[in-house]
C-alpha cells in the first residue's frame, strides 16, 4: 500500500507541473490571441485549422462575400487557415475607410503570387514610403507624357485605326478578336514605356501580351487560389504554373534588354523620351541617396504592373463590350446612330466627342459596372492597429475591398441585375455620373491608369461600332455573356463572330 501511495505521489508532481506549464501557455495564447485578435468585426465560424477556406473556393469567392455581408453586415471576417481576413462591403463602409481612413487600408497584402513575381518591388505590390514615392513618380511622368491631353489621345487613335483595319481581313469570316485588342492595348501602353509601338507580328509584342495573358489566367484560377494559400507546396508542383512563370521572366528580360539600351545612351540635359528614360534620369539624381526607391528592380516590377493591368482590364472590358452589342443588337444600333450624328464616318472618334454622346458613354460605363471587372481589387494591408466601428482591425491585417457590393446594389442603381444604360442618364437622356461607379476602386490605391483606360475605352469602341456592326454566330437571346473566370478578376469568355463593314 504504501509502495503505490508512493508512487502516486512521484508520478504527481511531474504530471502537475505540465498540467500547469501547459495551462500557462494556453492562458497566455489566449491573452494574445484576444489582444490581437479579440475586436474583429464578426463573420462565419471557421473551422478548425482550415478556418473558411473551402466554403470560400467553393463557388465564386465575391458572391460568397455578398453573402456573408448580408448576414453579418458591412465589416466582416473570414479565416483562411489561422490568417483573418477583413471584407468591407457597401458604399458608405467603402468610403469611409479607403477614403475617410485612407493612410491606415493603403497598404498591400502579401499576395504570394504577386510577390513571386515581383519580390515586393514595384508600384503595384509596395507599401508605405516606397509606395508612396513610386505612385507619386509614376502619375507625374504620364502626366508629362501627355495623360489626360492629345498627346495619349493621338497614340490611342493610332492604335484604333490598326485595331479597325486589322478587322477589315475576315470580311465574310468568323474570328476570335481578342488577340487583336490585347495588342492595340498593349501598344498604347508600349508607346508610354518604350516610346514606340510594336508591329503586330513582332515577337516581343506576342510575348508581352502571351505572358500577361498567362498571368492572369494562372492568377483567377483553382491553381492560382491554391498557390496563394499554400505557396511551398503548389510551388514544388510542375506544369502550368511554372510554365506562366516562365514567360513572365521572359517579359521581365525584355524590359531589362530596353532599360540597357538607354543606359547606355542617357543624356540627363534631354527631357525623357518615354517612362524608361524618365525612370532612369530619377535614378541618377538619387544615385547617392542610400534610402532611394528608384532601383533597377522597382523600375522593372513597375513596368510589369503597367503591362499586366493596363493590358488585360482595358482590353476586357472591350472584348465584354462587343460581346454584349452582339446580345442586344437595339443597344448597338443606337450607339451607331449617335455615332453618325456626333462623328460621322470619315474621321476618328475624338474625347472631346464624348460630352456630345451621352448615350454611348453610358453605355460604356454600363459595360464596365455590369462586368464588375475586379470584385475586391487587389487586396489591401493594415499599416497601423485600427479601430473602426468598435472593432479592432490589426496591423498587417488583410482587407478585401468589395466594389462587387457597391456596383450591384439596388438603392444605388436603376436597374443593377441587367445590362441597363439607363442606369447612367437621367430623365432628359443625358448622362448622370453616379459616385458608386468604383471600377477603379477608391481612396489612395485606386488605379492609376484610370485617365488613360478611359481614353482608350472610348475611342476604342466607337471607332470600331463606327466602321463594323458586330454580328454573334448565334441568336441575340442565346449567347451568355457569363464571364469565362470570376475569381481574382473577371474575364470574358471566348467567342468568335462576324465584323460587318457599315455600307
Amino acid at each position: 500500500m504504501m509502495d503505490v501511495l508512493f508512487a502516486l505521489q512521484t508520478n504527481f508532481w511531474p504530471v502537475f507541473f505540465a498540467a500547469a506549464v501547459f495551462f500557462f501557455i494556453w492562458k497566455s495564447c489566449s491573452k494574445e490571441y484576444e489582444r490581437k485578435f479579440g475586436r474583429l468585426p464578426p463573420g462565419p465560424a471557421p473551422a478548425p485549422v482550415v478556418g473558411n477556406l473551402f466554403k470560400v473556393y467553393t463557388k465564386e469567392p465575391c458572391k460568397y462575400y455578398l453573402e456573408l455581408s448580408k448576414k453579418h453586415g458591412s465589416i466582416f471576417t473570414f479565416w483562411l487557415l489561422n490568417t483573418p481576413v477583413v471584407v468591407i462591403s457597401g458604399y458608405q463602409a467603402l468610403k469611409e475607410t479607403m477614403i475617410g481612413m485612407g493612410n491606415e487600408f493603403s497598404g498591400r497584402a502579401n499576395y504570394p503570387l504577386i510577390m513571386k513575381i515581383t519580390n515586393g518591388y514595384g508600384v503595384l505590390v509596395s507599401s508605405g514610403e516606397r509606395w508612396k514615392q513610386l505612385r507619386r513618380f509614376t502619375l507625374l511622368t504620364f502626366k508629362n507624357f501627355g495623360m489626360g491631353r492629345h498627346t495619349i489621345e493621338d497614340k490611342v487613335k493610332e492604335e484604333a485605326s490598326c485595331l479597325v483595319q486589322s478587322f477589315s481581313t475576315f470580311r465574310d469570316s468568323t474570328f476570335n478578336p481578342g488577340n487583336m485588342i490585347d495588342k492595340a492595348v498593349c501598344n498604347v501602353i508600349c508607346s508610354i514605356i518604350f516610346g514606340k509601338r510594336f508591329e503586330s507580328d513582332d515577337p516581343q509584342l506576342n510575348l508581352i501580351v502571351k505572358a500577361v495573358e498567362d498571368y492572369f489566367k494562372v492568377l483567377s484560377s483553382p491553381l492560382g487560389q491554391a498557390y496563394n494559400i499554400f505557396p511551398k507546396i503548389v510551388g514544388l508542383l510542375p506544369g502550368r504554373l511554372h510554365d506562366m512563370l516562365a514567360k513572365v521572366e521572359k517579359a521581365k528580360d525584355l524590359f531589362k534588354l530596353e532599360t540597357e539600351a538607354r543606359i547606355e545612351a542617357l543624356d540627363p540635359s534631354s527631357p525623357p523620351k518615354d517612362f524608361i528614360e524618365a525612370f532612369l534620369l530619377q535614378m541618377d539624381k538619387e544615385k547617392h541617396n542610400p534610402n532611394t526607391e528608384f532601383t533597377f528592380n522597382n523600375l522593372l516590377c513597375t513596368i510589369w504592373a503597367m503591362c499586366s493591368a493596363g493590358i488585360e482590364t482595358t482590353s476586357s472590358t472591350i472584348r465584354q463590350s462587343l460581346l454584349l452589342m452582339m446580345k442586344h443588337p437595339d443597344i448597338q444600333a443606337r450607339v451607331q446612330e449617335e455615332i453618325d450624328e456626333v462623328v460621322g464616318r470619315n474621321r476618328c472618334p475624338s474625347i472631346n466627342d464624348r460630352q456630345n454622346m451621352p448615350y454611348t458613354d453610358a453605355v460604356i460605363h454600363e459595360v464596365q459596372r455590369s462586368m464588375d471587372l475586379t470584385p475586391t481589387a487587389v487586396p489591401h494591408k493594415m499599416l497601423y492597429d485600427t479601430e473602426y466601428r468598435n472593432y479592432i482591425i490589426p496591423k498587417g491585417t488583410m482587407v478585401l475591398p468589395l466594389l462587387s457590393s457597391v456596383l450591384s446594389d439596388p438603392e444605388l442603381w436603376k436597374n443593377p441585375d441587367n445590362f441597363d444604360p439607363e442606369n447612367f442618364l437621367d430623365e432628359k437622356g443625358q448622362f448622370k455620373r453616379n459616385d458608386a461607379f468604383v471600377v477603379f476602386g477608391m481612396g489612395k490605391r485606386a488605379c492609376i491608369g484610370e485617365a488613360l483606360a478611359r481614353v482608350e475605352l472610348f475611342i476604342m469602341f466607337t471607332s470600331l461600332l463606327q466602321q463594323y456592326t458586330f454580328r454573334a454566330t448565334q441568336p441575340p437571346e442565346e449567347i451568355d455573356t457569363t464571364p469565362a473566370i470570376s475569381s481574382f478578376s473577371r474575364q470574358p469568355c471566348f467567342y468568335e463572330c462576324y465584323a460587318v463593314h457599315r455600307t
